[in-house]
């Protein structure tokens, strides 16, 4: 009787690579729905606002938050199986053939024949994103205006939400196929060493497209405008002097007309850094704040309505502390170390970017900010409804983050009294 292994070796070399991608695709699906399963029994048993919590989050919130993250975590396991069905699905019915056999049909019938490979590769390209984003659409309408809107964050109308998403499949393939093009283009000429250049090229791609997408992109569907003169652009032009960051601009984002979730970053190269801040993350610029003004257009005037005078934001000496964290990212240069780990293991990166974070916290510290940033993590929290318990193994594989817990702790004994 033949043992296991020797059945195994006699099986066709394409079937056996067939079936050790459908085991290793499944064994890592397992191993994440294990963990957002603890997860989510978290959410479920934490009812109360744990003794510790007590000064900073109130039950209403707290509650609030922990419907939130159950109904996140529940949709991304029925979203997360049906694409794992799919993708199998896919595989054992020949769709991958399939779909590059129609598309060396329609690229001879634009009169590329079969030594057209690239072409026939892009065809390929264009129809299977599209497949994607065709059937992923039913689960983005569901977490936009089922989720998000149940919760308070929502902000977008229907037709926003389909203009924007023809939008961005739009420029999606306008970077996506020409750089491709050149991908396979450097596979084919690439020799022996193909895979080398390959991946120089992503890493140059990376860089480029780090570089320009805050100035060419980004626009493209958010209206970013310079941060006003005034008393917190003149604070922010200190503080940034004061480490020596070559700051060139700082922009406003309106983040506001797609959800009221908030968020700061910094981007550019060399002498050329600029800021952007959401206005939602501006207790004084925020629209969720403000009425609709006489005569605005009635779009914006329905996605303001859905804020509820919801009161957002922070206040400038809490943005300064938030700025404080980013620039401490800057400072210590976690931007660069974070490309560079990158390209080799994503759970390190995780690893490393929570130890990043308490790096840019003890930074923003330094600064004179414990106390502001200590209140702006906990207002960011509640603005967010995000949840502050979460299970050992799923926040060590997934948060990126540590939790609030432990970075108010870590700030906590040393900020200014």
């Amino acid at each position: 009787m033949a043992l296991p292994g020797e059945l195994w070796a006699e099986v066709p070399t394409e079937k056996r690579i067939f079936c050790s991608v459908l085991l290793f695709s499944w064994a890592v699906y397992l191993w994440e729905a294990f963990l957002a399963h603890r997860q989510r029994r978290v959410y479920r048993t934490t009812t109360h606002v744990p003794q510790e919590l007590g000064q900073i989050m109130d039950s209403e919130t707290f509650e609030k938050s922990r419907l939130y993250q159950l109904d996140k975590s529940t949709f991304s396991f029925w979203s997360g199986l049906y694409s794992e069905i799919e993708g199998t699905m896919i595989l054992l019915c020949g769709g991958i053939p399939f779909l590059w056999n129609l598309s060396g049909q329609i690229s001879g019938r634009a009169g590329f024949g079969p030594e057209y490979e690239i072409v026939q590769s892009l065809v390929f390209l264009l129809l299977a994103t599209l497949f994607s984003a065709v059937t992923g659409l039913p689960w983005s309408l569901y977490n936009t205006f089922v989720i998000e809107e149940k919760h308070g964050f929502n902000q977008q109308t229907l037709g926003f939400f389909f203009k924007d998403a023809i939008k961005k499949f739009v420029v999606t393939q306008c970077i996506l196929l020409p750089v491709t093009t050149l991908l396979l283009y450097i596979i084919k000429i690439g020799g022996d060493y193909f895979f080398i250049y390959a991946w120089l090229f992503t890493l140059v791609v990376s860089l480029v497209l780090v570089t320009i997408y805050a100035d060419y992109i980004a626009p493209l569907f958010d209206k970013f405008i310079p941060l006003p003169e005034g008393e917190l652009k003149q604070q922010i032009e200190i503080m940034a002097k004061s480490i020596d960051f070559p700051l060139t601009k700082v922009y406003v984002v309106e983040g506001s007309k797609r959800s009221s979730h908030s968020n700061a970053y910094f981007y550019g190269f060399f002498k050329n850094k600029r800021i952007v801040l959401f206005d939602t993350l501006l207790e004084d610029y925020s629209a969720l704040n403000k009425e609709p003004a006489e005569g605005e257009d009635s779009e914006n005037e329905e996605t303001k309505s859905k804020t509820k005078n919801k009161k957002q934001g922070c206040k400038n000496e809490e943005v300064l502390a938030v700025l404080g964290h980013e620039l401490g990212h800057w400072k210590l240069g976690h931007t660069v170390k974070n490309i560079i780990i990158s390209q080799v293991l994503s759970f390190c990166l995780t690893v490393l970017s929570r130890q990043f974070e308490f790096q840019a916290d003890a930074f923003a510290k330094e600064l004179g900010k414990a106390k502001d940033l200590y209140s702006a993590l906990i207002k960011l929290n509640k603005d967010n409804l995000g949840f502050p318990v979460s299970d050992w193994i799923f926040s060590m594989w997934h948060y990126s983050h540590p939790p609030l817990l432990e970075r108010l702790q870590a700030l906590k004994d040393k900020k200014e009294q």
